[in-house]
């Protein structure tokens, strides 16, 4: 059995957007994707049999979270994350930068790397890009993150170069690191703020050192959905037209398809599953507050365009009484249809650029958006 490449194939273009294939160890990846956040190796309340079915095709794991708890290496013993958490398919792994650079008072960050204290019992570790590289191959990554220091917001130009700057250095590191093996792949992220001089000599590092991938990191921070998209019209014309490109972190429904119109075929964000365990569902007609008392006698789905379980089985009035009584069903049911409805939102996103009609496919998204629920009963 010959093995798999790591590949990316670009199969429509529509504009900016493309529609594509990423091969991998693991299998392909339809993009543009939509990753759910599985940060210790599960997405919270979905199996993986369920995440499989609203029609994910990647999930993305936290080596932050991973390597304090089991620990990298007691997962690699155990067959590496896919086998750990039964998930046959690709699993892309952020590096920790992340996670590390919030906590804050608890870590202390030089040239090298960043030492910090666990947030679990405060026992101290180091993450370096070289460690970071360690850890995700221990549990097995599809993709692996660059090791990276995820600039803060608000930032000046200073700060923000000094930051991208270590950041190229650490990436050199990673990429000297990393192992190679067929069908896996490492993904360089692009910083430099919201500032045009930064992201494009950022960019110009990472094609340099070369990698398989190119994510933007530094995004959707507290810069507002107006600079993020102003900062990716200038970012992603300059990134490697043959590469994939990953927009770390994103976020509401109409950030996937205004990233998608600006050249981004990957995303992810915990908002579809957070929201879900919080009552807050995402639809075709704007966003619901399952808790509301105006589902208490309402018989009819969620969201009638819906084909998930939740929408397909339960009423709102059901929904509702889930959520105020604190049961778990309420939020697994919202979980699933919120992770259903971001996957559906790229599947129509790639019929759209196949069709060269994705232009039309936003319009109407945003005016069924703005239309707003439906009428009370």
């Amino acid at each position: 059995m010959t093995q798999k490449k790591f590949s990316f194939d670009i199969h429509a273009r529509d504009g900016a957007a493309r529609r594509g294939t990423l091969s991998t160890a693991h299998g392909d990846i339809r993009t543009p994707a939509f990753m759910p956040v599985g940060t210790v190796a599960t997405v919270k309340g979905m199996t993986p049999e369920a995440v499989r079915e609203t029609g994910a095709d990647i999930l993305l794991g936290n080596t932050y979270h991973l390597m304090l708890r089991p620990g990298s290496e007691r997962v690699k013993k155990l067959g590496g994350l896919q086998k750990f958490m039964n998930w046959d398919r690709p699993i892309l792994t952020d590096s920790g930068g992340f996670q590390v650079m919030s906590l804050n008072e608890l870590r202390k960050l030089d040239e090298n790397g960043v030492t910090f204290k666990s947030h679990i019992d405060g026992k101290r570790f180091e993450l370096t890009p070289e460690r970071s590289m360690e850890i995700q191959n221990d549990l097995n990554a599809t993709i692996t993150m660059a090791f990276d220091e995820c600039t803060p917001f608000p930032a000046d130009h200073k700060v923000a170069a000094e930051s991208m700057r270590r950041s190229m250095r650490w990436a050199k590191r990673s990429r000297e690191a990393f192992e190679h093996r067929p069908g896996y792949g490492l993904f360089g992220i692009v910083q430099g703020s919201v500032c045009e001089d930064l992201r494009h000599e950022s960019i110009e590092a990472l094609t340099d050192i070369g990698f398989e991938g190119y994510a933007v990191g530094g995004l959707a921070v507290g810069e507002g959905q107006e600079a993020m998209f102003s900062t990716l019209e200038f970012t992603t014309p300059n990134m490697p037209q043959d590469k994939p490109r990953y927009l770390m972190g994103v976020g509401k429904p109409d950030d996937l398809v205004g990233g998608v119109m600006r050249g981004i075929d990957m995303f992810d964000c915990v908002l579809p599953t957070r929201s879900g365990r919080n009552a807050q569902a995402f639809t075709r007609f704007g966003t619901v507050n399952m808790r509301n008392a105006r589902h208490q006698e309402d018989p009819r789905p969620l969201d009638e365009m819906c084909g998930c379980p939740a929408c397909r089985n339960y009423s709102r009035a059901y929904l509702h009484h889930l959520f105020k009584a604190k049961e778990i069903l309420g939020s697994v049911l919202l979980t699933w249809h919120n992770l259903h409805y971001y996957q559906d939102i790229m599947e129509e996103m790639r019929i759209a650029i196949e069709a060269g009609e994705l232009a039309s496919y936003a319009l109407t998204f945003h005016a069924m958006q703005e239309q707003g629920d439906i009428e009370p009963v």
